[in-house]
């Protein structure tokens, strides 16, 4: 099978299991902005040098791919006819889970941080600037074509969660986080 089929030349993709739409589509952007993330936190699993950090980082990239394959197919009988599950609350659930283990690394925030600090950090600030850009998308998609609100609930924990990832991997390599302060 080549890489290139020629037919999205003219601007067009197809949904799986559905129609063809434009590239610029809401729910290609959509799913495309999931496609960016979890490129996003592979970045992150590899500047790490924690291998439970990794091992969760590329956990999250499965859950990510089946998250974007969920919004590339708007049809509820193409996806159960080619098994793309539904988001449910149970990932979400096990997102907070990983959240409230990994505080019990950090002390209690007492100001704003700036992204940044160790380059692992700073990838996974990054990657949860773009997991709430891909949220927006979700939320947008969700006021036009109903989407599971686990979807939704998913993608503003994993937001949370990256954030608490930045601040364990600063914290392990012994870098500050960077507070914010006036001037």
């Amino acid at each position: 099978m080549k890489i290139y089929t020629r037919r999205g030349d003219e601007g067009e993709t197809d949904l799986f299991g559905g129609p063809r739409v434009s590239k610029d589509h809401l729910r290609v952007e959509t799913y495309g902005s999931v496609d960016e993330l979890n490129a996003v936190v592979g970045l992150c699993a590899s500047a790490t040098t924690q291998a439970d950090l990794r091992a969760l980082l590329q956990q999250i990239q499965v859950e990510l791919f089946q998250l974007g394959a969920y919004l590339a197919t708007p049809d509820s009988r193409q996806r159960d006819k080619a098994n793309v599950a539904e988001p449910t609350a149970a990932s979400s659930d096990a997102l907070e889970r990983q959240i409230d283990a990994l505080e019990q690394e950090l002390a209690p925030l007492r100001r704003f941080i700036l992204p940044g600090g160790s380059a692992g950090a700073a990838a996974l600030h990054l990657a949860r600037t773009v997991c709430r850009r891909a949220e927006r998308r979700v939320v947008e998609l969700h006021r036009r074509e109903p989407v599971a609100p686990a979807a939704l609930r998913y993608l503003n924990r994993l937001s949370d969660l990256f954030f608490v990832l930045a601040r364990v991997e600063n914290r392990r390599a012994g870098v500050a986080d960077v507070e914010w302060s006036q001037r």
